[in-house]
């Protein structure tokens, strides 16, 4: 009996550290988010926030969520960016109108942005499906507000 139990403690220890490789539960749910915006058309990265207010935490902790635009438009789009607080958006930068779809964006971001190759928003992925599945229709609505005019 004494000869099992050394052989399952041997066991036992050589197995702890793998147990270091396994994902936590948050790292499984960001790589949740992450695979259903990918599956969604939207890509994901991490870049900074359009400003320092915007973004006081750390750079590891803003990600880009973002829709590519189509490269065969003729017209030029004008680089933007917008932060938002507890009093709503304000342009970083030049002063530019806030996008509607942004207004009506109800998840916790922190900016938005848009350049020639995509539109996207800043945030710290606090939220769940839910929030990505609104981000995906909100930039959608903004992508075909941009190609069209």
């Amino acid at each position: 009996m004494l000869t099992y139990l050394l052989i399952i403690f041997i066991i036992a220890l050589a197995l702890a550290p793998l147990a270091h490789f396994m994902p936590s539960k948050r790292q499984r749910a960001v790589a949740r988010l992450r695979e259903y915006a990918a599956v969604h058309g939207l890509f994901v990265e991490f870049r900074h926030a359009p400003s320092r207010a915007a973004a006081p935490a750390t750079v590891r902790d803003v990600l880009y969520y973002g829709k590519r635009l189509p490269t065969s438009r003729s017209d030029t789009i004008q680089t933007a960016a917008w932060s938002r607080d507890s009093q709503g958006w304000r342009s970083v930068g030049v002063r530019l109108p806030v996008p509607p779809p942004l207004e009506a964006l109800s998840v916790e971001v922190l900016a938005a942005s848009v350049d020639q190759f995509s539109c996207g928003v800043y945030w710290r992925e606090t939220e769940g499906e839910e929030a990505v599945e609104q981000i995906r229709q909100v930039l959608e609505r903004w992508s075909e507000l941009l190609t069209r005019s």
